[in-house]
């Protein structure tokens, strides 16, 4: 069994301004960056995970799949 990887965290602080920052943290808990909210949750908002992905590409599959089951039965009936 594979060892599971520990995953690195942001937590959030208020710069002396009052804007919203993320702090990035390395594996051993670390502050490895600081980056704007906004900034970083725009990027997230942009990336798709791995569930999203999988959602994705069974929706084509099964689009495909339809579409053929439709040729099929055209095709039969002449």
């Amino acid at each position: 069994m594979a060892k599971a990887r520990k995953k690195a965290r942001r937590t959030t602080h208020r710069s002396s301004k009052g804007t919203k920052l993320y702090a990035v943290r390395d594996k051993s808990g670390k502050f490895k960056d600081i980056q704007s909210y906004k900034r970083a949750h725009a990027a997230d908002i942009k990336r798709g995970s791995k569930a999203e992905a999988a959602t994705a590409k069974k929706k084509t599959a099964k689009k495909k799949a339809a579409k053929k089951a439709k040729r099929k039965s055209v095709a039969k009936k002449k």
